[in-house]
């Protein structure tokens, strides 16, 4: 019989080993960060700056939370927030079409960079050319189709 501290929940008890090995691994994270950003790209595009706003947000939720889980990539992802997703907000902010591509462009090329830093060269992120197809993003002001 382990030694180790459970915790109850609505379900039984647990040790944080289960609760820990039941979080997202690092492909479920950034498999959701990479459709979240996929969705800002179009978004911005698209006018509908809100929406971009929001799944910028979503990118930085998601890498915070995969800095807790997954501390060995914390410097980076802290450095990625400010250098890099930083800008990219401001530019949503801004609304400013032409700020929000450079700092895109810059942003998806650090991400690819740091895949190839933790051994993972084989990860090249690459906006896709259709957008997505499950959310309007057009401007809001514009009548749903």
């Amino acid at each position: 019989m382990s030694d180790e501290r459970k915790v109850q929940t609505h379900h039984g008890e647990l040790t944080l080993s289960e609760i820990a090995d039941a979080l997202p691994g690092t492909g479920e994270v950034m498999a959701s960060v990479a459709s979240a950003w996929w969705k800002c790209a179009y978004a911005a595009r698209g006018g509908n700056w809100d929406l971009a706003a929001y799944f910028a947000r979503r990118v930085r939720g998601l890498q915070r939370g995969l800095a807790v889980t997954r501390p060995k990539y914390a410097g980076d992802l802290a450095a990625f927030e400010a250098q890099q997703l930083d800008p990219v907000l401001r530019a949503i902010d801004a609304r400013d079409r032409d700020g929000f591509e450079r700092s895109f462009a810059a942003a998806t090329d650090r991400a690819n960079e740091l895949h190839v830093k933790w051994a993972k060269a084989y990860i090249r992120w690459v906006l896709p050319d259709d957008p997505p197809r499950d959310l309007y993003l057009g401007p809001v002001e514009t009548n749903l189709p």
